[in-house]
């Protein structure tokens, strides 16, 4: 990435917190802290991703059928990534990731199927699934966890090309 393509995207990311902070002091935050949390966190995972080379085309992607969203879908390459982003504002017992289980991953795995059947694509890409952990601790750096094929298309197969 070069240097003028890094100084936009950290233009970009300063501006968009600079309003989310100016809507939570002016009380127009209509969400629950912790779902501002989760937002908060889906952004920064947007512009960490972006710095890693992935080409983000949709975030909080939801079909209209299927209960619930996709976090972030990003391209690596050739490679389609959907990515589940899970937000922590303190390190607990368990990591943020654990909170990625069976039941969410079956979501998950239902919505990619969805996204993928709307594609203009005659083949179906090869698809990832990450999860992707943000930590917002007050005070401290932003720091991620980022799990590259996390879970796969099946809880059997562990062959998740299909």
């Amino acid at each position: 990435m070069n240097w003028l393509r890094k100084f936009w995207l950290v233009g970009e990311e300063r501006a968009l917190e600079a309003l989310a902070c100016m809507a939570r002091r002016r009380g127009r935050t209509p969400q629950a802290e912790h779902l501002q949390t989760g937002l908060r966190g889906e952004d920064a995972a947007y512009f960490y991703l972006r710095r890693k080379g992935y080409l983000v085309v949709a975030r909080r992607w939801s079909s209209g059928t299927v209960p619930g969203d996709l976090d972030l879908i990003a391209w690596k390459g050739e490679l389609l990534c959907i990515i589940e982003v899970k937000t922590r504002t303190a390190h607990d017992l368990a990591p943020a990731e654990a909170a990625v289980d069976d039941q969410k991953r079956r979501t998950v795995r239902r919505l990619a199927r969805q996204y993928i059947g709307q594609l203009p694509q005659q083949q179906q890409p090869a698809v990832r699934f990450d999860v992707l952990s943000v930590y917002l601790i007050p005070g401290q750096p932003k720091e991620f966890v980022h799990i590259e094929a996390a879970f796969g298309w099946s809880a059997h197969d562990p062959d998740w090309r299909q």
